[in-house]
């Protein structure tokens, strides 16, 4: 039984650099966060890491840690098999599955250009297009569907049989468009299962291409002066897998907070209750103050309760450091309404973005965590920069959870069965 329950609210991306715009600020220093500047008085402040430092990580890395991912297993999970969580797809052993983005491509061929890794960021029409792209034979028996998520974003589902999911992406990555759509390859020239599975999804790819350019979705797209959704790029391969938990391995009940597919698989994979009402998306207006509401309602029969906001995220993905700053603003109006008696509060996000480029970077995370009779330390402000000189210092994302189970007191002194949970390898 828990001293204290727990509510960490993840702001994804929250962790940027210096801005020209905002006079060398960063967007969360240039942001009018009374809220969050109080609950820095109000307890500790520092730094984390999500993996490693210096490292960039993915949403599904930097969270899945921060909710108890074991790092050993974080260091191995693949993207796809997350997102296929988040949208239900019951895997099977020996299937493989990749998280995919709707992309506006040009030409034909190999090494297609890519005038926008995302369409647009397209919202609605989706499944209209994915359900042209059901059991598609890829040849050898190999057979490939598209399923969508949120946005722009899409689960690829391979069945067959000797599959593998050793194959590199399709996706150059953010901000490295101009280098066009990459053929996949095995990461083995020599493993069979991978070079046939890479030959699988280059076919469905190029598929892709030729059945989306000619949608009659995407002519009304184009009539309407928006970008088409007409290709389909792959990252992240993967299968199904068992992931250690060390929420769960503490027998706590935990709830997660999202309106994010990645953030919801990650939530179904550990076992975690997920709430996902209606209006709550992974866009900057998302419905906050609900959110929040749903938080501080799990936390009535939860020990631990996380909440997670992809706005920021976004806005630094669209190089829009304004934008960033406008719904960081949004947030700190939300914390308003957080109580902090009798609960442990943690803030902090699962990487950081640099909003200057469109990509995440390796910095630090600003973190502040509050708890009753918590220690305190003299910063007044929550920023990248005050943050630094905090009396947490610089700890992993999974020293952060750990400080945060340990302030509620559902830590016991270590024993080797916690090993895979606090320490690397």
């Amino acid at each position: 039984m828990v001293r204290y329950r727990g509510l960490m609210i993840i702001i994804d991306g929250v962790g940027d650099r210096r801005c020209p715009e905002m006079a060398g600020s960063t967007p969360l220093e240039a942001a009018a966060t009374p809220n969050l500047d109080r609950l820095a008085q109000a307890g500790i402040t520092g730094q984390i890491d999500p993996l490693v430092a210096g490292a960039p990580v993915g949403t599904h890395t930097g969270t899945g840690v921060l909710m108890g991912l074991a790092p050993a297993d974080a260091a191995r999970l693949a993207r796809g098999p997350v997102e296929a969580a988040g949208i239900g797809l019951d895997l099977q052993p020996g299937e493989v599955v990749l998280r995919c983005n709707f992309a506006t491509l040009a030409g034909s061929g190999d090494g297609m250009a890519i005038r926008d890794r995302r369409a647009g960021r397209i919202q609605v029409g989706t499944a209209e297009l994915a359900a042209e792209l059901q059991d598609l034979p890829l040849g050898d028996g190999i057979s490939g569907s598209l399923h969508p998520a949120t946005q722009h974003r899409a689960v690829l589902w391979l069945r067959g049989s000797d599959l593998s999911a050793e194959v590199t992406d399709t996706d150059p990555g953010s901000g490295r468009e101009a280098r066009g759509q990459f053929s996949a390859r095995p990461r083995d020239p020599g493993d069979r299962a991978a070079v046939r599975t890479a030959e699988a999804i280059n076919m469905f790819v190029q598929e892709a291409h030729r059945r989306l350019s000619g949608h009659p979705l995407n002519r009304q797209r184009e009539a309407a002066g928006l970008l088409p959704a007409n290709g389909i790029l792959t990252r992240g391969a993967g299968r199904a897998t068992a992931l250690g938990n060390m929420v769960t391995h503490l027998g706590l009940g935990a709830s997660v907070i999202t309106g994010e597919r990645t953030v919801e698989g990650l939530g179904r994979l550990f076992g975690f209750r997920v709430i996902n009402q209606p209006g709550f998306t992974a866009l900057p207006q998302t419905n906050l103050d609900g959110k929040l509401a749903a938080a501080l309602a799990q936390l009535d029969s939860q020990d631990l309760v996380f909440l997670h906001i992809k706005g920021p995220d976004i806005s630094s993905h669209d190089c829009d450091p304004m934008g960033k700053r406008a719904c960081i603003e949004r947030i700190d109006r939300m914390l308003g309404g957080l109580p902090h008696d009798d609960l442990v509060i943690g803030i902090t996000g699962d990487h950081s973005t640099d909003s200057g480029v469109g990509r995440h970077c390796g910095d630090p995370v600003p973190a502040v965590m509050v708890a009753p009779n918590g220690r305190r330390d003299a910063v007044m402000v929550f920023g990248e920069s005050s943050c630094m000189v905090g009396g947490m210092g610089r700890v992993s994302a999974t020293s952060f959870l750990i400080g945060m189970l340990d302030a509620m007191g559902a830590m016991n002194n270590f024993e080797p069965a916690d090993r895979p949970f606090l320490l690397p390898g």
